[in-house]
């Protein structure tokens, strides 16, 4: 077991309604993968994540709630993530189009550009995405 208090955070999307739903999807078992960009490691000069670390999933409120474990890491473009990516994020995304648009609509969404920096930040075919899938553990 790890404790959870010492453990670096995970957070998914920004606090509301969508992290609230990611993390419900995650409690489930159905949310076992996730998409980032490297442009955020890049910005927030953080290590790019690795298998077997362990973290602690926080909700909108920023309680620590649970334990997730990486279980493997891909750099891939994110006009080559498969299906099967696009399940594992929990969503219900049925195609990778539908995961694309999802995706899209937050990483050109006004939070996700005001947190980069760029009000006119776009995703295209060859923009790096970080390809993370994970499961919970006991705390």
């Amino acid at each position: 077991m790890t404790s959870i208090d010492h453990l670096p955070v995970s957070e998914y999307a920004f606090p509301g309604p969508l992290r609230d739903s990611l993390i419900a999807a995650i409690l489930r078992g159905d949310k076992t993968a996730t998409t980032s960009l490297v442009v955020d490691y890049e910005l927030e000069g953080e290590a790019m994540p690795s298998v077997g670390e362990h973290s602690a999933i926080v909700d909108s409120a920023g309680d620590r709630i649970a334990v997730e474990q990486i279980t493997e890491v891909t750099i891939a473009r994110v006009g080559d993530v498969d299906l099967a990516h696009a399940i594992a994020e929990g969503e219900g995304f049925e195609t990778v189009a539908e995961w694309r648009a999802g995706h899209e609509r937050f990483w050109h969404g006004v939070e996700y550009r005001s947190s980069v920096g760029d009000p006119s930040f776009t995703v295209d075919d060859d923009t790096l995405a970080v390809l993370v899938r994970f499961r919970v553990v006991p705390a």
